[in-house]
């Protein structure tokens, strides 16, 4: 990087109200890399592929992808107009207070770092079935054996060992971390293409396409009708699939004061990142509906007929490539990006925290926005993963639904938090109108549509993900049960609340919004 370069980067962050401090050694491809790995599509189509395919089948996969996709997408170019205009660490955090105020930042600013906390939680948990499968094929007798072969303890044990590993990256490796997201970024793509190839060419069956864009399926519990109508309830939940995987490209933005030319770069690493994984998870996606030949089989609750769960991806694979060497390569392939993914999601939630506890808005600030010689947020780092690890303990209760309920709540409380902390400065963008002043990123007079359009989007999808799940988990059910509850609603909630007593009780009285420190 040119001293000239370093000067422009330092002056536009000093205009901003902020002196260098992290060190800026990301290239443009190094911050496209982290949103790509955060996205990762390796992840998201893998863990929650059950959830499409449970409600709504084929249908909603081969439908639903590309009109969500599509949405994201323009929500990912709103984003960029302002990561170009505001290129800070802070983020959604810092747009919200610039364009609406204290109030409007401190309110998204925490939905941001709920957020950006169960991603990293949901996405660490998430891998851990990979891994106890992988486990099990290597090593026979492992899951009789581990954890006196309690499969929810195993698996919340694998889960403290890989939030374990990618906090250990994140502290002793900030050169190693660009590195580590530049690997990520090529092996998704050539371990999505092995994978695509593998599903193609390898089964002897496939399903018609007719098959793939046609078929639903009702896997819910929830009687199609009603209330419940496949279109207006069933299918939607199923979207979640679609809306978890293809989230956490603000890592971008948050990544921008270590990033050279941010103002564009930043602006570029959001959008590319979206496009990008929409068409590989779409073509990914279809290779896994294009070898789902045992219907029965994936749909069975029977563990001797379907030991992968209903609904399970893996149960697909297996079908396809009947066990064997290519199977455990394929579950390979996806158990290693989601570890990637779990180290990028957790750098871009340490650096959400560390840009909120600069300006004063965390419990203990002075210790979370201390930098450490290598130019590592390291409190902030440690308390992120904590905190992941508080969100996810649930998850060591059995839910009575059959299904990972409190792995798709985590889910769903990723999901709603982010967006929402998308949509308050996306709002107020389009708001501000023609006063805003643009970056040398923007969209132009588009941004009226576009704005509309992200933020109508963000509030359907916020109401259909605090919906129940499964009937065990709805209220005045005769099945009713705690363990099927979908706590997304209670934690988004609870946290909103939360922040609505301590903005007016304390935080308005001193929070003043970002805080220049030079």
């Amino acid at each position: 990087m040119s001293n000239q370069t370093q000067g422009d980067d330092e002056a536009r962050l000093a205009a901003l109200g902020y002196k260098q401090e992290l060190h800026r050694t990301w290239s443009g491809f190094s911050n496209f890399a982290i949103s790509f790995s955060i996205i990762s599509i390796l992840a998201g189509c893998f863990t929650t592929f059950a959830q499409a395919w449970n409600n709504g089948g084929p249908v909603a996969i081969s439908i639903g992808w590309p009109v969500v996709s599509a949405f994201i997408l323009i929500i990912g170019f709103c984003m960029s107009e302002l990561a170009s205009a505001f290129p800070t660490s802070g983020g959604i955090y810092w747009w919200a207070s610039k364009l609406g105020g204290a109030k409007a930042g401190f309110y998204t600013g925490w939905l941001n770092l709920v957020g950006l906390v169960s991603v990293t939680a949901s996405v660490g948990y998430g891998v851990t079935f990979f891994i106890n499968t992988l486990l099990g094929f290597y090593f026979p007798g492992f899951e009789a054996k581990f954890m006196g072969g309690d499969y929810i303890k195993q698996q919340f044990v694998l889960f403290l060992i890989i939030i374990l590993f990618a906090t250990l990256i994140n502290i002793f490796g900030h050169h190693l971390l660009a590195v580590f997201n530049n690997v990520s970024v090529w092996w998704h793509v050539f371990g999505s293409a092995i994978i695509i190839l593998v599903m193609f060419l390898k089964p002897a069956h496939h399903q018609s396409l007719k098959w793939i864009f046609t078929t639903q399926i009702n896997n819910s519990g929830f009687a199609s009708g009603g209330i419940h109508s496949f279109w207006i309830y069933i299918m939607p939940l199923g979207l979640l699939l679609t809306q978890y995987t293809i989230t956490g490209f603000d890592a971008s933005a948050h990544l921008s004061e270590e990033t050279h030319n941010a103002h564009i770069n930043a602006a570029k690493g959001i959008w590319k990142s979206i496009f990008y994984s929409a068409i590989g998870g779409y073509l990914l996606l279809l290779s896994f509906l294009w070898a789902a030949t045992n219907v029965d089989v994936i749909n069975s609750t029977d563990p001797k007929v379907n030991p992968f769960g209903i609904g399970s991806v893996i149960a697909i694979i297996d079908g396809a490539l009947g066990g064997g060497a290519l199977f455990k390569f394929v579950i390979l392939i996806t158990t290693v990006g989601q570890i990637f993914c779990v180290c990028a999601c957790l750098t871009s939630c340490s650096r959400m925290m560390y840009a909120f506890s600069r300006d004063g808005a965390l419990p203990a600030s002075k210790t979370l926005r201390k930098v450490n010689a290598k130019g590592t947020p390291f409190n902030a780092v440690i308390v992120s993963a904590v905190a992941g690890v508080i969100m996810t303990l649930p998850a060591l209760y059995k839910s009575s639904a059959g299904v990972p309920t409190a792995f798709y709540a985590v889910v769903s409380v990723c999901v709603i938090s982010l967006y929402l902390s998308f949509m308050i400065p996306i709002f107020l963008r389009l708001k501000a109108g023609s006063s805003f002043q643009v970056g040398a990123w923007n969209l132009g007079s588009k941004y009226k549509w576009m704005c509309t359009a992200a933020v109508a989007e963000i509030v359907v999808i916020s109401f259909y993900f605090i919906l129940p799940t499964s009937p065990a988990g709805t209220p005045g059910n005769k099945a009713f049960n705690w363990t099927a509850v979908n706590y997304a609603p209670i934690l988004t909630g609870g946290v909103l609340i939360g922040i609505w007593i301590w903005w007016h009780l304390s935080a308005k009285k001193w929070f003043k919004g970002p805080i220049s420190n030079l």
